[in-house]
């Protein structure tokens, strides 16, 4: 039998959940995808469920697919008393955690099952479905999930909902939808999730399935400036739906910013309308929402005139880019030493000079190791080289992921010097632009903080017939919006901005053409094989 929440364990559950973070460093948790839900949000988005249920006499059967210390079950008793819920059930792969959970809750009527949902619900081992989920799922990166894992998982999600998730999907969006499998037809379940799926081109198997399989009722999308959790840098949403088929002239509401039940903004959009929207974050219109300015695809865009794409992942900056002054001191061979820039914020000028030997004209000039020689060449040729390299093993660079990928693994991504780039993070609000645009007049590269544009077509002819015109190409770079580019890129927490080479390329290119018009041909014919498709 459920038993009325008591105020004081919820006091002490917050104390314990602080107690258990303080074990784990930063790094930890951030791959382990721990952040717990504050108990005000949690005791809010519960509100908005029971609203949904309206007069119903129905009992409530709980279930939290990642319990963590119970933030959302002491949110459920608290809004829907002990007395309506006839069961409560959470899962916790993490043991600390999972008995924390069951020393608070277990006279409360918590059933906590330790070990991981995903396995446990292949196995059909999860108690009976659930009328309601309220869940915080594990923010895991696709990077930290093992590939076996991953494998699995996509498997499994098929399996059991017919959905192919793509790759680069996190854990939680594997939660969502298993959890969705074992939820009871007619259920309603409310995730608090990071908004990354509105936008990004993996995100597209579950905004498929929140349209044509589930009845989507509310996404409440927080302001990124008010990060929900302290210590992750995550722009958060609450999804809120219903399992069951939506009806075909079925409404979602979308609301930004303030809180759910006072948000700052709201709007409702048809299914046809989100089927089709390439990005949800636009919804809905407000002065605070930066993401409103997505472009349509029609008429030019950068990708039109450049080739956009990331500097070098070197593995180890710290190792492999190396003052200039230094490698020289260290008799480090020129020939396998390239120019590179700095991180953007050390580069505090938007127009690169370059020097006699192509390195960029500022107070700290920096080189990249490039080389593709096997090692006993190196050895025997090159011996302050190879005597640099050797300090590699006590370090761990060559265990890192990317460097032991490499053949040889000292060797670098290959980039020519690009004429263009954008910084590819940064703040702004408003006009200001979150990423800065940089004449690169030097024979450096970047690394893969910038966004490397190299002109094509007809741009590139133009450029080497008219190089003086370079001054007025970065100009029209300078000149797009901040608008533009958050509304193409994608916002975390914090409100800090990041765009993807794809995304930078879907920039409105008009003031290009307006310029010089003879680039139009370039739009016609990168236009002629999409009328085909």
């Amino acid at each position: 039998m459920i038993v009325q929440q008591d105020i004081s364990v919820e006091t002490r559950r917050q104390a314990i959940q602080i107690e258990i973070d303080a074990r784990k460093s930063a790094a930890e948790r951030n791959r382990l995808g721990q952040f717990a839900t504050p108990h005000d949000l949690a005791v809010e988005i519960t509100r908005y469920v029971a609203s949904l249920r309206g007069r119903s006499k129905a009992g409530i059967r709980f279930a939290d697919p990642s319990i963590g210390s119970g933030s959302f079950f002491s949110a459920a008793l608290a809004v829907f008393g002990a007395k309506r819920i006839e069961r409560a059930v959470g899962v916790e792969l993490d043991r600390v955690f999972c008995e924390a959970a069951r020393e608070l809750w277990s006279e409360a009527g918590l059933e906590v099952v330790h070990g991981d949902f995903t396995r446990i619900v292949a196995n059909g081992m999860c108690p009976s479905s659930p009328n309601v989920i309220l869940a915080n799922p594990p923010y895991v990166r696709h990077h930290h999930l093992e590939r076996e894992n991953k494998e699995r998982l996509q498997r499994l999600t098929f399996k059991m909902t017919g959905v192919e998730v793509n790759g680069l999907a996190g854990l939680y969006v594997y939660f969502l939808l298993l959890a969705t499998a074992w939820m009871q037809d007619g259920g309603v379940a409310a995730w608090l999730i990071p908004s990354e799926f509105m936008d990004v081109n993996y995100g597209a198997a579950l905004k498929g399935f929140l349209t044509d399989r589930v009845t989507l009722i509310r996404i409440h999308r927080f302001d990124p400036d008010d990060v929900q959790f302290g210590d992750a840098l995550v722009s958060s949403v609450v999804l809120v739906y219903r399992k069951l088929p939506p009806a075909h002239d079925h409404v979602v509401e979308f609301t930004f910013g303030g809180t759910i039940a006072e948000p700052h903004a709201k709007d409702v959009i048809s299914l046809d309308r989100l089927r089709e929207s390439r990005k949800w974050t636009v919804y809905p219109s407000h002065a605070k929402n930066d993401r409103c300015t997505s472009g349509n695809g029609d008429g030019p865009t950068l990708a039109d005139f450049f080739r956009v794409q990331r500097g070098i992942a070197t593995g180890s900056n710290k190792f492999f880019v190396l003052d200039r002054a230094d490698a020289k001191r260290r008799g480090l061979p020129a020939r396998y030493l390239r120019p590179i820039l700095p991180s953007p914020r050390h580069l505090m000028t938007t127009v690169v000079e370059g020097d006699a030997d192509g390195y960029p004209r500022i107070d700290r000039q920096l080189c990249v190791i490039d080389c593709d020689l096997p090692e006993p060449l190196v050895e025997s040729r090159h011996p302050a080289l190879w005597e640099y390299l050797q300090t590699a093993e006590a370090l761990g660079i060559k265990s890192g992921y990317l460097v032991g990928k490499r053949a040889p693994w000292y060797k670098q991504e290959q980039r020519v010097p690009s004429p263009f780039l954008c910084t590819y993070m940064g703040r702004g609000s408003h006009d200001k632009q979150p990423f800065r645009f940089i004449w690169n007049r030097s024979a450096a590269i970047g690394t893969n903080l910038y966004l490397m544009l190299h002109p094509q077509n007809g741009l590139s002819a133009m450029l080497r017939k008219h190089p003086e015109r370079s001054a007025d190409v970065h100009e029209l770079l300078r000149c797009v919006t901040g608008h533009e580019l958050r509304g193409e890129g994608r916002v975390y927490g914090g409100g800090l901005n990041k765009i993807e080479p794809k995304e930078l390329g879907r920039i409105s290119a008009v003031s290009f053409v307006d310029r010089w018009p003879e680039l139009t041909r370039d739009v016609w014919r990168n236009e002629a094989p999409r009328l085909f498709e």
